[in-house]
C-alpha cells in the first residue's frame, strides 16, 4: 500500500501535469488554423449529416477537434503519471525498447507494458504490432538475462479488465488492476481522482472563453472563403476543392 507521503508527492505530480494539460488545450485551440482541421476532416460527411451553413459546418469541426485533442492530451498525462508512480514503488522506468512504454521488477519477474488510455484502442493489425513488439523487448531483455521470467502487459489506465485477462502472448489489465499492478495498491485508481479535478472549474472556463473566441474566428473566415456569395450557406464545390487540393512544396531559397 502506498505511504500517505507517497499519496501526497502524487497528488503534487498530478497537480502539475494537469495543470500542464489544460495549458496545452487553451495554446491548442488558441493557435488553431481553419485550413488545419478543413484539410483533416470529410466533406462528404458533413454534407450528409445536413451541416449546411458556417455556423455549423464550425461547430462540427470544433467538437470533433476538440474531442480526439483531449483524447491524445489526457491518454499522454495518464501515462506519465503511470510512469512516475511506478518508479517510485517498483523503480520502473521509460523503456528504450520500441513500443515498450515501462519496465520493472516486481516479484521476481520482469514486467514490460505497453500503456493505453483506454480498452478500446486497436484493431487487429495494431494489436499484432504490438505483440511484435512484445516478442523484440523478449529477445533483447534475454540477451543480458538468459532466466528472466518476462511478463507481457496490456496496461490500460481506464476501464474494465475482461473476465480472462490471459490473451495468450500478453496479459490486458484496465483500470484498477493496471494501477494495482504498477503500484502494489489497490485503491490508487480511486485515489487519482481528486488531484485530477485539481482547478477543474476554473481552467475549464478559461478554456470556454478561448474556444468561443476560435469559434467566432472561424466563422466569419469561413463565411469569407467558403460561402456563396453574401451568405452563410456553404458553397460546397469551393470546400471540396479545397480539401482536395495538394499542398504546394515551399521554393527551396
Amino acid at each position: 500500500m502506498i505511504s500517505p507521503e507517497l499519496q501526497n508527492e502524487i497528488d503534487e505530480f498530478v497537480k502539475n501535469k494537469v495543470s500542464e494539460f489544460h495549458q496545452k488545450r487553451i495554446d491548442s485551440i488558441k493557435s488553431l488554423t481553419l485550413s488545419k482541421i478543413l484539410q483533416r476532416k470529410n466533406p462528404y460527411l458533413f454534407k450528409a449529416k445536413n451541416v449546411n451553413t458556417a455556423e455549423e459546418l464550425v461547430k462540427s469541426l470544433l467538437n470533433a477537434f476538440v474531442s480526439s485533442q483531449e483524447e491524445t492530451l489526457f491518454g499522454g498525462l495518464l501515462e506519465d503519471v503511470a510512469l512516475f508512480v511506478c518508479s517510485k514503488v517498483f523503480g520502473g522506468q521509460k523503456s528504450g525498447i520500441e513500443g515498450i512504454d515501462l519496465e520493472f521488477n516486481r516479484d521476481g519477474k520482469r514486467y514490460i507494458v505497453s500503456i493505453k488510455s483506454g480498452p478500446n484502442w486497436g484493431n487487429s493489425q495494431q494489436i499484432k504490432k504490438m505483440i511484435e513488439n512484445f516478442q523484440k523487448a523478449q529477445r533483447i531483455i534475454r540477451q543480458n538475462a538468459k532466466d528472466t521470467q518476462i511478463v507481457c502487459v496490456n496496461g490500460c489506465c481506464y476501464g474494465k479488465t475482461p473476465e480472462n485477462p490471459d490473451k495468450g502472448f500478453y496479459l490486458k489489465l484496465c483500470g484498477k488492476e493496471f494501477w494495482e499492478l504498477i503500484s502494489g495498491d489497490e485503491n490508487l485508481y480511486i485515489n487519482l481522482i481528486e488531484p485530477i479535478g485539481h482547478k477543474a472549474k476554473e481552467r475549464n472556463e478559461e478554456f470556454l472563453k478561448e474556444l468561443k473566441l476560435t469559434y467566432n474566428r472561424l466563422v466569419e473566415e469561413v463565411k469569407q472563403k467558403y460561402c456563396l456569395p453574401n451568405s452563410n450557406y456553404v458553397d460546397w464545390g469551393r470546400f471540396v476543392q479545397f480539401n482536395s487540393k495538394k499542398k504546394e512544396k515551399k521554393k527551396e531559397k
